[in-house]
């Protein structure tokens, strides 16, 4: 699929755009945690398993999940918060592969850019949880870690599972 040119100064809107809608619709989320991690996990991973139990029991608790919408880690923190009462939050990326919604979202936002995206996983956050995972898992830590040690945003905890990844 071809993209559309668009003249620069029209980017703002679409940019204005996504962040209007990604406020609006989760303006009544409240405070949720945000789980991050790879998405090549599958099923059988132990780490897929802990971010299943770890959405349940968020839920459980009432308190939102939020993932990046796709599969391995996001989608089990999704899978284990979706019947719990809680929202389950997906943010997802349109990229030119590799990123699908997983089914266990009852919020699905689309974003077409990081920035955007990024910002709607901090404004509800009270806290991180960063499994293992690559560029993307880590671009997300350390733009937590960046926020919180400017003060940019409230101090929030950023626990990161698997120690011996870490």
């Amino acid at each position: 699929m071809e993209e559309i040119k668009i003249p620069e100064a029209w980017r703002v809107l679409r940019i204005q755009s996504e962040l209007v809608d990604g406020i609006e619709c989760l303006s009544g989320l409240g405070g949720a945690v945000s789980v991050f991690g790879s998405a090549r996990l599958q099923a059988d991973s132990p780490y897929y398993q802990e971010a299943v139990q770890l959405g349940a029991i968020l839920g459980k608790e009432g308190v939102p999940v939020i993932t990046g919408g796709g599969p391995g880690i996001m989608e089990a923190a999704n899978k284990g918060c979706y019947a719990t009462g809680a929202a389950s939050v997906g943010l997802n990326i349109s990229l030119p592969m590799e990123q699908s919604h997983n089914a266990f979202q009852d919020v699905s936002l689309a974003f077409r850019y990081f920035f955007v995206r990024k910002f709607m996983f901090v404004k509800h956050a009270i806290g991180f949880v960063i499994f293992p995972g690559g560029y993307g898992t880590i671009d997300e830590l350390f733009e937590a870690l960046t926020l919180v040690q400017t003060n940019k945003v409230r101090p929030f905890p950023v626990v990161l599972l698997g120690s011996s990844y870490w």
